[in-house]
């Protein structure tokens, strides 16, 4: 029997229709929520999600470091600078994808490095699953070989998988000049600065280093995006690279020829604190600064214990300008009398008795020799130890004990270096009669160098006490000036008419007094000589200097000379002091732009 169409339709009845509907809505209504979940989920926790999935994608992060600063010296010369390197590293992965490409990869790297092939085989077997590898043997390669390498990459596609990172080295083109001045850096790590101006003005020489991130998408299409690096400050200091040149140079012969426990220079302006040379014994190669060889036989070196090594480099980096104290016999002398005048203790019609000896508290403190009556420029011409003690003793302890703080003695200077020293000077209630008799010619009480030239400086410029400073600008990597650093005035330590006196009583002392070997021809020249005995006494060790100054009447140039304990069998004599700064000073006044004013 047929049944036709109508007959089978019959059988969709009403009721099955109404339970489709009824399912259909619930996995409708079930997409509906998964959407709304997921809109939900994206907006709440997106990042979290997004992040997930990148973390299975080979993602890359570089640094891109920033330069640092150069230093320069007050006429633009380059004493420290920051070389740009490349360090080769290879991505394992890239260049095993396929054999071709590695074998070309192989055999440029082979060509253009001297890697061996069995070297490169290793690397890539033993590192294939990483994407980055910094091969150790190949870091700080110069630009002229790297660039041979991506010429080979850009005309063959082929070679693939290699990059070079970029990096810098700090170099220091003058070698040892100013060693103990600008210092250097951290070895391994050329962003910490040690010693000198690189690590007094670490922060302002260092920069931001930039990032380059990066990932490979599913494609294998890399996204970058760039931070760029901040270069490092470019610091200008004081120094004058051809007179610290010349002052190394005289240092360096005196020690050869003669030698000494210790001998340092130091050159500065005294109309604003600005430091033009400073030299402390031997000078180091700045791009080697812990090789021990040019100043310890390799016998030597090799009986060296590790802490003796150390002290060894300790001294040849140490600054003896501003970290060393010590007495600084009568080179302190000036700073007695310019008291007792600014005071009014003393005139240019006083007079001093000295038979060889005073006797202070029952005890017979000796002078240099017999010099009769002198007058108060006598008592500096002759550095009449008698003569100093009498004026000490009319000022008395609390005048002089105010005056040693005055002129910056116990206390740091502030020149903008690590490692100063204060010295010991002693205090009021200390100063007993021996103790103020004593320290009037500079026995018992210890400065630094930096402190007695600054000191210095405010007797013979009117009394105006600068401090001293061995930087004068700071510039950012395009030349603009971030921050200028002039004078800074501190004080006033003594009358301008105490001072015309002071320099005219130095002027004598070098032309008739004890120090006429610090002459130079065609300048009019003065200054101090000093003779100290070291401590312990009578062990026949003395520490000889000078201190002296052009032109008289308007002050340009200070030159100070320390020789601490030469060898030879007399040391007391500033003889050895006042004829280096002779020499010295004839070479460097030129430089500086102190011409002869004499015939």
């Amino acid at each position: 029997m047929r049944r036709d169409k109508g007959q089978n339709s019959k059988r969709f009845t009403a009721k099955m229709q109404s339970s489709l509907l009824f399912v259909f809505c619930i996995v409708f209504l079930c997409f509906l929520a998964l959407v709304v979940r997921l809109v939900y989920l994206n907006n709440k926790d997106g990042d979290k999600y997004e992040r997930r999935v990148l973390a299975q994608q080979t993602y890359v992060s570089s640094a891109i470091p920033f330069k640092r600063g150069n230093i320069l010296d007050r006429n633009m010369t380059k004493l420290a600078v920051s070389e740009k390197v490349y360090n080769l590293t290879l991505d394992p992965v890239g260049i095993l994808e396929k054999s071709e490409n590695k074998k070309e990869t192989i055999q440029a790297l082979n060509q253009c490095f001297e890697i061996s092939k069995e070297e490169l085989e290793t690397i890539l077997e033993k590192h294939n699953n990483s994407r980055y590898f910094l091969v150790q043997d190949h870091k700080g390669l110069e630009y002229d070989k790297v660039s041979v390498f991506k010429k080979m990459q850009e005309k063959n596609k082929k070679i693939v998988g290699v990059y070079f990172e970029e990096e810098y080295i700090r170099k220091y083109p003058l070698k040892n000049i100013g060693s103990n001045v600008i210092g250097f850096t951290q070895k391994g790590n050329g962003n910490i600065g040690t010693w000198g101006i690189e690590e007094f003005y670490n922060d302002e020489l260092n920069g931001t280093n930039g990032r380059e991130y990066g990932y490979f998408d599913a494609e294998l299409n890399l996204e970058r995006t760039v931070k760029g690096a901040v270069d490092g400050h470019n610091i200008i200091s004081t120094i004058d690279a051809n007179v610290q040149a010349i002052v190394e140079k005289k240092v360096e012969k005196f020690l050869d020829e003669t030698g000494a426990e210790n001998l340092a220079v130091l050159v500065m302006n005294p109309q604003n604190g600005e430091i033009y040379s400073m030299v402390s014994n031997y000078s180091f190669d700045l791009n080697d600064p812990r090789n021990l060889e040019p100043f310890y036989s390799k016998k030597k070196l090799k009986k060296m214990s590790d802490e003796e090594y150390g002290e060894a480099l300790s001294k040849l980096w140490r600054n003896y300008c501003i970290s060393d104290a010590y007495e600084p016999g009568s080179t302190f002398k000036p700073f007695t009398v310019a008291a007792a005048l600014d005071e009014a203790k003393a005139t240019n019609k006083s007079s001093y008795v000295c038979n060889g000896a005073s006797v202070v508290a029952g005890q017979r403190i000796r002078c240099n020799k017999t010099h009769n009556t002198v007058s108060l420029k006598q008592s500096l011409m002759m550095s009449c130890n008698v003569a100093m003690m009498d004026i000490a003793a009319k000022m008395g302890k609390s005048v002089f004990a105010d005056y040693l703080k005055m002129y910056g003695f116990g206390a740091k200077t502030g020149i903008d270096l690590p490692g100063e020293g204060t010295g010991l000077i002693f205090t009021e209630d200390q100063l007993g009669p021996v103790q103020l008799a004593t320290s009037s010619f500079g026995q018992s009480n210890t400065v630094t160098m930096v402190q007695l030239a600054s000191g210095f400086c405010s007797l013979i410029n009117g009394g105006n006490y600068y401090k001293p400073h061995i930087v004068k600008e700071i510039q950012n990597e395009n030349g603009a000036t971030i921050k200028a650093i002039g004078p800074t005035l501190v004080k006033e330590t003594i009358s301008e008419s105490a001072s015309e006196k002071i320099r005219n009583y130095l002027f004598a002392t070098v032309e008739a007094g004890t120090a006429k070997s610090a002459g130079v021809e065609g300048y009019e020249i003065g200054g101090k000589t000093g003779t100290a005995e070291t401590q312990p006494r009578k062990q026949g060790n003395y520490l000889v200097s000078f201190i002296g100054f052009t032109p008289i009447e308007d002050p340009q140039v200070v030159t100070y000379v320390i020789i601490d304990r030469p060898h030879v069998d007399h040391q007391a004599n500033s003889g050895y002091a006042t004829e280096l700064a002779s020499d010295i000073m004839k070479d460097i006044l030129p430089f500086l732009g102190v011409y002869p004013t004499k015939e």
